[in-house]
């Protein structure tokens, strides 16, 4: 069974990912590992999409359970048709900001006070995270995210990001055993 776990930036799409791996014989990929190159300051180069969609495809077809956490809307057409079930987790905005204001610090810890770059960086994050339930922003959004549910191939279950991690794996395992 192939799961894609996806919503907004901090919603926790992660977190439930690596859960269902842990209680599962499902083998978690993050798209964030696909999409940006390991350097020293974390997601500053982008992998390019074919070769990120190489290694991704490599990774996913080794496997009979995958999930996968993060957003796949401009990874290509062929990626609506691939998964048996798809989670979208919607979190209260200003939650969600909380949370990644929280996971910045943690991240960064001394550089974030020390570092102009790694300030400018993590101010513009934010600042781009923080747009996701503009009707008019053009990035990743609620809005493209309604749209990309509406050309999934799949299943789609939506979580309230609220949940209890707990509750919300019981809730994907549920689905997993009833597919």
């Amino acid at each position: 069974m192939k799961i894609l776990i996806f919503g907004a930036s901090g919603s926790g799409t992660t977190t439930l990912g690596k859960e269902i791996e842990e209680r599962t014989d499902f083998v978690h990929l993050d798209v964030d590992d696909y999409y940006w190159k390991k350097t020293k300051l974390p997601f500053q180069e982008k992998i390019p999409m074919k070769e990120r969609n190489e290694n991704l495809k490599a990774d996913f077809n080794k496997n009979k359970n995958i999930v996968i956490s993060g957003s796949m809307v401009s990874w290509g057409k062929e990626w609506e048709t691939s998964f048996d079930l798809a989670i979208f987790i919607h979190l209260n905005n200003n939650r969600r900001m909380e949370r990644l204001k929280k996971r910045e610090i943690e991240r960064y810890g001394e550089k974030l006070l020390a570092d102009k770059k790694t300030q400018l960086n993590s101010k513009a994050f934010l600042k781009w995270a923080n747009q996701y339930e503009n009707p008019n922003f053009n990035g990743r959004s609620l809005r493209v995210h309604k749209g990309w549910i509406q050309l999934l191939d799949c299943k789609v279950l939506t979580i309230d990001g609220e949940m209890e991690l707990n509750d919300k794996t019981r809730k994907v395992l549920t689905e997993i055993k009833n597919y």
